[in-house]
């Protein structure tokens, strides 16, 4: 098939043509031309006002329902929902049924994707309980691009000691999100004001910090033993879904300690805050939960100083039946790969769109080991084509993807995915 795409400003800090507007010709996949003025028959053209091209965009924390739990999403949905936000790759946390920790899910998944391609991650622990190791080299090996025990935080201080130790072996990275389990057991919400108010158990800033506190100082062990002997500056540790303004603090002072260290953030928590939760729709019950606007100023800042690698959209998707409850009993999560652009486009503090993008495309790909695409000619097409400028509200009855938990439904948002070219 024959795709030319008119008149696009390229977006990628990794090309010298970065900012430049092209015409890109692509045959059967792969890009042939790019040039000011692009004159040939094509099957497909794309064109519109002000178009933007990238590299593919990446999401690196996709909860995938399937196998197991297709009533919430299969990834036949799940893929058409990515595609629809503009990604050309995802990686997909463990927590199916069941578990990601055998050659045989790894596959399963790997195999799965047509337009989009899944990276499957694997369990640090056997049904991420915490307790015996899966068999880590293995799992990558067999093409695992990452271990963590996804929604199931690595509560034992020895197992993730000895994680760390066992991935400096042979170049993997843990994934872990911080949270002292002991300290948001009942919690619905974050814990300040807005909780007390209304009644709701709280989540405290400190069950997030004191994790990561620890899993640094750990890390610092390992660095100064035979086992932190790394080949090169790679994230060994990875902090998902930071959330406080302490958490980008504590990470940066990591940092600049030279650790090897990196971290993401969920676009929705830089779009919404405690006050969000006053009228109790549960597509608002999220973990880590929504913190004050100090803390989400502070991600912003954290996301401009480089301290804050990428963005998530830690799609989480939910039947009726998990979350139109009470409060109290509606599980946690929202869907976000069709808002994840928009929501931070559109409630963007200060950063460029260059410095976006690279936070969906470049540095997860980097952080995970993968190949970065290239805009060039030769060059496999892996390119999503968007506008930053078109505007547009999130309905229901529009949402690509099989759940409908989210926060961002009836918004108005700015910036959307045109299409997803990827071979």
């Amino acid at each position: 098939m024959k795709i030319l795409i008119r008149s696009a400003r390229i977006v990628s800090k990794n090309t010298t043509l970065n900012g430049l507007v092209r015409d890109i010709f692509i045959d059967n996949g792969i890009i042939t031309q790019l040039d000011e003025l692009i004159d040939v028959e094509a099957d497909e053209i794309i064109e519109g006002n002000n178009l933007c091209v990238s590299i593919g965009w990446f999401d690196m924390r996709v909860h995938a329902k399937d196998p197991g739990y297709e009533h919430k999403e299969s990834l036949y949905s799940l893929e058409k929902a990515a595609l629809a936000g503009g990604f050309s790759s995802l990686a997909l946390l463990p927590n199916t049924k069941p578990v990601v920790q055998t050659r045989e899910s790894i596959h399963y998944l790997k195999r799965a994707g047509d337009l989009v391609k899944f990276y499957p991650m694997a369990a640090v622990t056997v049904n991420t309980d915490g307790k015996d190791f899966t068999e880590m080299i293995d799992l990558h090996e067999a093409g695992a691009v990452a271990f963590s025990d996804g929604e199931h935080p690595l509560q034992n201080p020895d197992i993730l000691l000895k994680t760390l130790q066992y991935l400096t072996q042979f170049g993997g990275v843990l994934i872990n999100q911080p949270e002292d389990k002991n300290l948001t057991h009942f919690g619905q919400m974050h814990d300040g004001v807005v909780s007390a108010l209304i009644g709701m158990k709280g989540m405290p800033n400190m069950a997030e910090e004191i994790m990561i506190m620890r899993d640094l100082k750990l890390l610092e062990y390992v660095m100064d033993t035979p086992f932190g002997d790394l080949s090169n500056d790679k994230s060994l540790l990875h902090f998902s879904c930071i959330s406080t303004a302490e958490s980008v603090n504590l990470i940066r002072q990591g940092k600049a300690k030279g650790l090897p260290i990196s971290c993401d953030v969920a676009a929705h928590q830089l779009c919404f805050t405690e006050g969000d939760l006053v009228d109790f729709d549960t597509n608002f019950k999220v973990n880590p939960p929504f913190r004050t606007a100090a803390d989400v100023k502070a991600l912003w800042a954290g996301l401009a100083d480089g301290t804050i690698d990428t963005i998530v959209s830690d799609h989480t998707p939910h039947d009726e039946e998990s979350k139109k409850l009470e409060f109290d009993v509606a599980d946690f999560g929202a869907i976000g790969l069709e808002t994840l652009f928009a929501a931070v486009n559109t409630y963007n503090e200060g950063l460029s769109l260059e410095e976006i993008i690279e936070k969906i495309t470049i540095n997860p790909r980097r952080i995970l080991r993968l190949p970065i695409p290239q805009i060039a000619v030769g060059e496999k097409a892996n390119l999503t084509i968007f506008s930053q400028d078109e505007t547009w509200v999130y309905v229901e009855k529009n949402i690509v993807s099989s759940a409908k938990n989210s926060p961002f439904i009836g918004k108005q948002l700015k910036g959307k995915a045109i299409a997803v070219i990827s071979k």
